[in-house]
């Protein structure tokens, strides 16, 4: 029995192992040895998660979740079959951990009067700095200069 919450506790009949071979180093037994495992849970047909936690499960499990409703976490982390085991339900407990939180619903809010008016004087600034980036033309540019002689060649 792995115990996840207070409340969900999940039987070891439910856990399906399989042991494959697994790449990476190994030495000699290498190509001898089924060290990886391939940890399956079926969410769907499981009396031990409520509706609610499978729901949720279904988005945080991402692509370990297939269209069968099969959860199926590799673990080849280790050389040991054994350790490799325990790093599977490991993340088994994580992912179920991370369903089982109910996400708090946000509460919309009025922003206070002092952020408002803090609001309001920034973008009255703003606006003043771009309006004195203007150009803004002096009268001497338009008026005529008094000396319109040309140099004669």
């Amino acid at each position: 029995m792995i115990e996840i919450t207070g409340q969900i506790r999940i039987p070891d009949t439910e856990l399906n192992f399989e042991f494959v071979r697994s790449g990476g180093p190994g030495g000699q037994k290498v190509n001898k040895t089924s060290s990886a495992v391939l940890l399956k849970f079926d969410v769907r047909n499981s009396p031990s998660l409520s509706d609610d936690v499978k729901d949720r499960l279904k988005t945080v499990a991402g692509n370990r979740l297939s269209n069968d409703g099969i959860l199926v976490i590799h673990s080849r982390k280790y050389r040991s079959q054994i350790r490799n085991r325990e790093n599977a339900i490991c993340k088994l407990i994580k992912l179920i951990r991370k369903a089982a939180e109910k996400k708090r619903s946000r509460r919309s809010t009025e922003p206070t009067v002092t952020s408002e008016r803090k609001r309001l004087i920034q973008k009255k600034k703003r606006g003043l700095l771009k309006k004195n980036r203007k150009y803004k033309p002096s009268r001497e540019d338009f008026e005529k200069p008094d000396d319109l002689s040309f140099p004669e060649s």
